[in-house]
């Protein structure tokens, strides 16, 4: 059974907080209702307390899907991070969520205007033993101690960008860590989404559904510019509105159970959020659909 669900990044984004900054939480989640979606992951206007955002996203008629959390494992033990992680993981346990969002970006470069996605650190091969070890040591503590399943992020400006280093991140780690499926960074890393799938279709527990504009992202490729600078000029978009080619990525998921979330960050004032929801939601509802896939409404 799939559902769908959506990231607040459409409305209000968490990297420039500037853009969507006088939308309400409460526009953002009656909004991603009106369009269909039962389920929303975490953004910067949400209360971090269980008691407090629990009756806000039920009034809406949400579930909390998950939410991104940064690791620095490159930089601190698992203790420290376990420790650093806590509160987070202890929201999305107690709103009964079942997975937790992680990316390393102690070394990114995603969240600076001015720095041009080739700066962006690569991990040296001695150094992918001792990254991978920490992350699945990380992942099993996070089951144990509360429930969830670590998906990873590979995103453009980590040192998880391309498919070469999604394929080295999976062997460098246990079963323990799962993947998140991000159809949009993959296809803009220069990967192919369904390839992915198809790989690690076993260890996929997570999937976020964006497209991406090929002649943005051309320009980008050429000029260099960093990723949020691609962002304002509209190099991701809603799914069946660029180049991906989502049938084929959905023919290689075949099995999958799970949340499928339309997370496309794009400048709301160019962009209407309504607008795009919907065509978003009608858009991943029918490819979905036709791969065979049953929604849960």
């Amino acid at each position: 059974m799939i559902r769908i669900g959506a990231n607040p990044i459409g409305w209000s984004n968490d990297d420039m907080i500037e853009l969507g900054g006088e939308t309400p939480l409460e526009v953002c989640l009656a909004e991603a209702k009106e369009a269909g979606f039962t389920g929303m992951e975490l953004g910067n206007k949400f209360p971090r307390q269980a008691e407090a955002l629990r009756p806000i996203l039920e009034q809406h008629g949400h579930g909390l899907v998950s939410g991104w959390y940064s690791t620095e494992l490159l930089v601190r033990d698992v203790d420290a991070e376990l420790e650093a992680a806590k509160g987070h993981a202890t929201l999305l346990r107690d709103m009964g969520a079942k997975v937790m969002i992680v990316c390393e970006t102690s070394n990114a470069i995603h969240g600076a205007m001015d720095t041009p996605l080739s700066a962006r650190s690569v991990l040296p091969h001695e150094v992918w033993a001792r990254f991978g070890m920490r992350l699945t040591q990380f992942a099993l503590k996070l089951k144990q101690d509360y429930g969830l399943t670590l998906v990873y992020h590979h995103h453009m400006g980590t040192i998880v960008q391309t498919e070469a280093e999604i394929d080295r991140l999976m062997a460098s780690t246990g079963d323990a860590v799962q993947l998140l499926l991000d159809t949009g960074h993959i296809f803009w890393g220069g990967g192919n989404p369904a390839r992915v799938a198809r790989n690690y279709k076993s260890r996929i527990a997570h999937v976020h559904t964006k497209d991406v504009r090929p002649d943005v992202m051309q320009k980008s490729n050429g000029q260099d510019w960093s990723f949020l600078k691609s962002v304002l000029e509209g190099v991701y978009t809603v799914p069946g509105d660029g180049g991906v080619d989502f049938p084929t990525v959905f023919a290689e998921l075949k099995g999958y159970e799970g949340w499928v979330i339309v997370e496309a960050e794009q400048d709301p004032a160019k962009a209407n959020p309504l607008q795009y929801a919907k065509m978003g939601y009608e858009n991943l509802t029918r490819y979905l659909t036709d791969a065979g896939f049953e929604i849960a409404q």
